[in-house]
């Protein structure tokens, strides 16, 4: 059997992502009647339907399921080679991608350890709020921030995160908080995204505040851990995300350990054949060092 055209692999990739046809084309800068085309080759030179119909789009046949399994990693091998081929042979260039939060506040002030380890690596690293699809071999290494159930993809955990109350010193100077309830008549900022929220974290310390209402409301840690610093109430958030304001002392801990509640939810994410770049192995036993030190990020 002839190989189909790598343009038609390419579209069914595509389609087969994103479960539509015309945000194919969108993505590909093609029309919607050209990768309609391209599917419709595809199958002739396979002989068999890829995909089928359903109420919410498109929906991946068995024979298209096992199809896709097997040109992921195909084009992902393409991908790679060409960028081998079309870079200096003593550059090594890693690609990662990371949720804001973490890439701005924890890994990006630690590029300079990274380097300093890994001095023959160029690290591109890119922040965005979606997860990132690894088809195309271009990232490497996606750090993603959830409860890390990804079908298809290695999973490895940071360990050591905790979520905790987190002040400025001047907010706690002028408002002392000594045990948990106290905090029921204090400012509280809200963020929707740590694994452990308030209500959860109230709970837990044995204080009933499901009517607590708070002054600041946001959807990334980042801007509810600026709001702290700004002394404008108390967050509750990561440690390990709040290390570089915590060492440069514009945020203390609230409590002491015991009311800090561990939780793996940010995970290193990518496909198994990236297990066997040697790029990828260092960056991964890099990350598992810094996160076991736990220690502030260097300047």
């Amino acid at each position: 059997m002839r190989i189909p055209p790598l343009k038609a692999i390419i579209a069914f990739e595509s389609v087969a992502r994103t479960k539509s046809v015309n945000r194919a084309a969108e993505e590909l800068g093609l029309t919607a009647s050209a990768v309609s085309h391209q599917l419709s080759n595809l199958e002739s030179i396979i002989g068999q339907p890829l995909f089928q119909r359903s109420g919410r789009g498109l929906v991946l046949t068995p024979t298209g399921q096992r199809y896709l399994a097997d040109v992921t990693g195909s084009l992902a091998d393409l991908s790679r080679a060409t960028e081998r081929a079309s870079s200096p042979a003593e550059l090594d260039i890693l690609r990662v991608h990371s949720s804001p939060s973490f890439g701005l506040m924890w890994l990006l002030p630690r590029l300079s350890s990274f380097q300093q380890a890994n001095d023959d690596i160029q690290l591109n690293l890119a922040c965005s709020y979606e997860n990132v699809s690894f088809s195309n071999g271009f990232y490497d290494i996606d750090i993603r921030h959830g409860y890390g159930n990804w079908d298809n993809l290695e999973v490895k955990t940071v360990r050591g995160e905790f979520i905790a109350p987190l002040a400025s010193p001047a907010y706690l100077e002028q408002h002392p908080v000594r045990t948990p309830e106290d905090l029921l008549a204090h400012r509280l900022i809200f963020s929707e995204t740590p694994l452990v929220q308030w209500k959860q974290w109230f709970g837990r310390a044995g204080v009933p505040a499901a009517r607590k209402t708070f002054d600041f409301s946001f959807d990334r840690s980042y801007m509810s851990l600026e709001t702290a610093v700004l002394g404008l109430g108390i967050a509750l958030e990561s440690l390990m995300l709040a290390s570089v304001k915590i060492r440069d002392g514009l945020l203390v801990p609230v409590f002491d350990d015991s009311h800090a509640v561990e939780v793996g939810a940010h995970h290193l994410v990518y496909p198994t054949q990236n297990a066997d770049l040697p790029r990828v192995q260092r960056f991964l036993a890099w990350m598992e060092r810094e996160a076991a030190a736990g220690k502030p990020a260097r300047r």
